[in-house]
């Protein structure tokens, strides 16, 4: 009996074909990704100052050093997404996987600020590979509803672990063996996964399009790579600097080249990234807003106090860690009971909350700087807020934006929210950064950043208030 030759390129066998059931683990393999890219948001925070004495370069620096890989990780999350579809799923999430392992430990050998800017800045490319195609495969294994959405619960969790354990690993591996473990780490989660992916992981269908959105990709990027710079420079070099001025410039330049291809794409019923037609609604385009507000929030309270607890408070890196675990626990629970609250009443009410307990939360943190135990105590409960506030918020925010757009466009409105949020992240670190820097004493630099970051999460919650519906969501 003769047997067909199998092509190299030809899909995996069903998952459930080879472990009787449907994808147990590849599942773990698929979640393992997505736990690197979450991990690798927070891993870098207690870092921060180790790098600064090794390699120099100052808090702007310091800045891109955290900017570097949300940057492109935002910028390039709907593009990766588009390419899922139009290579593989499985094709896709292997390369980033490849990628995400081979520059982490690079990265653990760069030997200037600016070599290891510019691997963070790969990183975030590597990560935004894996978010929408670990997802593309999961509804590819888990074709039954009720399996996908416990399969999503999972992937969801197992990232909330990486965004948990981020601090405290990350101060545990800087204490132990230095900084360059924090990207050593990375390398056999991702060997792992590899593994398990190119044995267990089915192919997603293949769609036939008009290839990657070059034009609309670039200037993204561009844009938000010159608001960035633009903010983090106007600290050490003022507003009327000529490169902070250009860095300006390039964001409104190319955010109108943005939002022109965007609408002659539209036009010419071409398939945008960002399709303008979503932004008719208000619940889509507010919920944005308030999605960048939540992690500029986040992410911006985790640098400034990162700094300030080693620089000021003259913390080691693994008590620093320690210190964000009332921050981060909160946020690998709590969307269990979040979700089963905004089913029950709609997200108005829960994001509502999430921003008003996340301004509280940092607006303690400006006001008792933990000198005494009482105050000890006030500033963990204001920490336990803020990462209750986050649990509240993120969830309810990603209801309502998916539930406003087209059931086909679903993907893409959930995608941007992550570039939304994402973006959020970079600004935060961005602003509040620059206003440690213009003021001579640390800790007074570190209380005004954290009560513009408080006042901001309270405009949130106005903006909550007026875009999202109050009824039950189907």
């Amino acid at each position: 009996m003769t047997t067909k030759p199998i092509r190299p390129d030809a899909p995996a066998a069903d998952p459930a074909a080879r472990t009787g059931r449907p994808g147990g683990l590849l599942l773990l393999g698929l979640s393992l990704g997505y736990f690197l890219v979450m991990l690798d948001t927070t891993i870098i925070t207690v870092a921060l100052p180790a790098i600064g004495a090794d390699l120099g370069g100052g808090l702007a620096a310091l800045q891109w050093v955290s900017n570097g890989y949300t940057l492109t990780f935002a910028a390039l999350l709907l593009t990766a997404g588009a390419w899922s579809d139009r290579y593989g799923g499985r094709r896709v999430f292997l390369l980033g996987l490849w990628c995400f392992a081979a520059l982490s430990g690079v990265s653990a050998l760069a030997g200037s600020i600016g070599v290891l800017i510019g691997l963070r800045a790969l990183l975030g490319i590597a990560g935004a590979l894996l978010v929408p195609t670990s997802l593309a495969l999961i509804a590819n294994t888990y074709t039954v509803p009720a399996e996908r959405a416990k399969a999503m619960g999972v992937w969801a969790a197992l990232s909330g672990t990486g965004l948990v354990a981020g601090p405290v690993v990350g101060g545990l591996l800087t204490d132990a063996f230095g900084w360059q473990a924090i990207f050593l780490v990375n390398v056999p989660f991702a060997l792992v996964s590899i593994a398990i992916t190119i044995r267990h992981a089915p192919e997603t269908a293949r769609k036939t399009g008009k290839g990657t959105d070059v034009t609309g990709q670039v200037s993204a990027v561009a844009a938000l790579a010159g608001l960035t710079y633009g903010l983090v420079q106007s600290g050490p070099l003022g507003w009327t600097a000529p490169e902070v001025l250009v860095s300006i410039a390039v964001f409104v330049v190319a955010t109108a080249v943005f939002v022109l291809t965007q609408r002659r794409q539209e036009t010419e019923r071409f398939s945008p990234m960002l399709p303008p037609r979503l932004f008719s609604s208000r619940t889509f385009s507010l919920g944005l807003v308030a999605g960048a507000i939540v992690n500029f929030g986040l992410s911006g309270v985790l640098f400034v106090l990162s700094l300030y607890f080693q620089g000021t408070r003259h913390f080691s890196p693994s008590v620093a860690g320690l210190a964000f675990l009332p921050l981060t626990i909160p946020t690998a629970f709590n969307p269990i009971f979040t979700g089963r609250l905004v089913a029950r009443v709609g997200p108005k009410v829960p994001a509502i909350a999430g921003f008003l307990m996340m301004a509280a939360g940092t607006l303690v943190q400006a006001l008792f700087d933990g000198d005494s135990v009482a105050e000890t105590v006030i500033a963990l409960a204001g920490l336990a807020l803020l990462g209750f506030g986050v649990s509240f918020a993120i969830p309810s925010l990603l209801t309502a934006v998916v539930g406003s757009v087209p059931k086909e466009l679903a993907g893409i409105g959930s995608g941007a929210l992550n570039s939304a949020r994402q973006t959020g992240a970079v600004l935060g670190v961005a602003v509040l950064g620059t206003l440690l820097s213009s003021t001579t004493a640390s800790t007074s630099g570190t209380r005004t950043a954290l009560v513009v970051a408080a006042a901001l999460l309270v405009i949130g919650a106005v903006i909550a208030a007026s875009a999202l519906e109050r009824k039950k969501t189907a």
